[in-house]
């Protein structure tokens, strides 16, 4: 087997192996037909990830510290996640629940309420283990009947304290309001709540999980940079909303914020592979059982930790920003978060590998996103 075409580059460093022709144009361009391709990338982390508590958690933690170096993990349990010593104990669970060689790295969330306190917040910032604080509108998703009734009346001193502290502020961008459609809920969001708090506190640092719609990628996009960042999620990248209908009700496609037109996702995959470092991934990885997500009454979430690499190459490949992959997936996140970029690698091959139809577990089955299928791109650790 012969290495040929070897091109690196400060962003990727990638191989072409046995190739039956090829061409090279210029210095770092190249066309082949190839039986084997491999990308070499920094390891990625996870800037937006559920892992649940008790079994769950030692089920799905593997699936994820596998492929990502640290992860931003949801505050959102039972009860949830609201101080620091909370958070502490929450990250010592997951430790105690990651493999033995494992080196993942947990990065704790606050779950913002009515009464939560300035105090919390510096006691945050002073742990060392606590990264950002979770906006739940209350009722807006799983386990957000906690969440903040209102933002401005009554959490005013705590954004002003975070952004003293550069806290980051991590937004589940909906509004709960039953007289606005399901669809129009992020877009309205952005209007009435995320507009006017950038306005009133420009030094805050928000993240804008999670988007699903044109509008969220304008927004986003008219920020100064370093203020508002996006994580984006494989799901919303790849599907739309017919994903939810197609040949009957779709459970495992359902998660929140809801898909959307294609008219947005397309404007989503353009903005991630443009290159603009506002943008990063968030995984939004969220396992249910599946009995619960095929129920009269299904949970949101999507499991896509197995797959979530696999499938963000598979959308910078079908937009030809192969070269971009590493930014969006190991750089833009630690940037806005002010944290070292990993030095450790991840290899991703091109060979097909059939995802499972699911992961059994002592509870029960969890579904995976594109369970069944064939996918491309392969990762491996280095």
């Amino acid at each position: 087997m012969v290495a040929f075409g070897m091109i690196k580059t400060s962003v990727l460093s990638f191989k072409v192996l046995n190739l039956p022709s090829s061409k090279i144009e210029g210095s770092r361009q190249f066309k082949c037909k190839a039986s084997k391709m491999e990308l070499t990338i920094t390891q990625p982390d996870d800037w937006h990830l559920h892992l649940r508590d008790g079994e769950v958690l030692q089920a799905v933690v593997p699936h994820s510290a596998s492929s990502f170096g640290r992860a931003i993990v949801m505050p959102n349990l039972k009860p949830p996640i609201t101080s620091t010593a909370a958070a502490v104990a929450y990250r010592e669970s997951i430790l105690k629940a990651l493999p033995a060689d494992s080196v993942f790295s947990p990065l704790m969330t606050l779950y913002l309420t009515d009464t939560t306190s300035p105090h919390e917040i510096k006691l945050a910032r002073e742990s060392g283990v606590v990264f950002a604080v979770k906006l739940y509108p209350a009722g807006a998703t799983t386990n957000s009947q906690d969440g903040v009734t209102d933002l401005f009346g009554k959490c005013l001193p705590v954004l002003e304290e975070m952004a003293e502290q550069n806290m980051p502020l991590l937004v589940h961008g909906e509004v709960t309001d039953p007289d606005v459609d399901v669809f129009d809920r992020e877009k309205v969001f952005i209007d009435t709540i995320l507009q006017p708090l950038i306005q009133r506190l420009p030094q805050l640092k928000v993240v804008m999980e999670h988007i699903t719609t044109m509008e969220a990628v304008r927004f986003v996009q008219s920020c100064s940079y370093g203020s508002v960042a996006a994580t984006v999620t494989p799901q919303h990248l790849l599907l739309n909303r017919n994903a939810l209908f197609q040949g009957g009700l779709q459970p495992h496609n359902y998660c929140l914020p809801v898909l959307k037109r294609e008219i947005h996702r397309q404007a989503i995959v353009s903005a991630v592979t443009s290159g603009n470092k506002k943008f990063f991934l968030g995984t939004d990885s969220a396992p249910h059982e599946k009995r619960r997500k095929e129920s009269p009454c299904g949970c949101a979430g999507i499991y896509n930790a197995p797959v979530a690499i696999s499938l963000y190459a598979k959308v910078f490949e079908e937009a030809g920003a192969l070269d971009k992959l590493e930014a969006f997936t190991s750089f833009n996140g630690p940037d806005f978060y002010g944290l070292p970029r990993n030095t450790s690698k991840i290899k991703l091959t091109r060979t097909p590998w059939k995802v499972p139809e699911s992961f059994s577990f002592s509870f029960g089955d969890i579904v995976p996103m594109s369970a069944g299928e064939t996918l491309e791109w392969q990762p491996s650790s280095i």
